[in-house]
């Protein structure tokens, strides 16, 4: 399998996050850099897009692919899907030690520049779909695995109360 090599700055667009205080509750998730804060009635954007920390932790990189909004300490991209699978390139930075790359000096920060000097290996776009598909598949299942233990230990709670 052939890797071509990228900076992330080839590959997507990063943009800042906004103020969602004076947003309505509703149905779209509010991304923070620990996850969803909240749900509101508007969101910022409406594709695929991997989820990036801009201050705190620097490990929790997310996806997501419902409509969403972020709020400042978190990045949002816009993925070139030309050349990147959103799901792809979230799995594959994921995986990398981005602690190094810390420009803060007391929370941890990211800044684009940062970001955007990240060199990537990527294979041709379908068979990133491919392996894209296996790992969501995994993924749907461990997520399902997970909300299935929950209910059985918030069962075996309730029962247990009767004692």
């Amino acid at each position: 399998m052939e890797l071509k090599k990228y900076k992330l700055s080839q590959l997507r667009e990063i943009k800042n996050g906004k103020d969602h205080q004076n947003l309505s509750d509703g149905k779209y998730p509010v991304y923070g850099s620990g996850g969803i804060m909240r749900y509101v009635d508007s969101y910022l954007y409406d594709k695929p897009s991997v989820l990036l920390p801009r201050k705190g932790s620097l490990t929790n990189i997310q996806y997501c692919d419902v409509p969403f909004w972020t709020v400042d300490t978190t990045y949002y991209t816009i993925v070139d899907d030309t050349i990147a699978n959103p799901y792809y390139l979230y799995r594959y930075l994921s995986l990398l030690d981005l602690s190094r790359l810390d420009s803060g000096t007391g929370v941890p920060s990211m800044t684009f520049d940062s970001y955007y000097n990240i060199k990537v290996k990527l294979p041709s776009i379908a068979t990133q779909k491919q392996i894209a598909a296996v790992l969501q598949n995994i993924d749907r299942k461990i997520a399902l695995n997970r909300a299935i233990n929950r209910n059985f230990f918030a069962f075996l709670a309730y029962v247990d109360s009767f004692s």
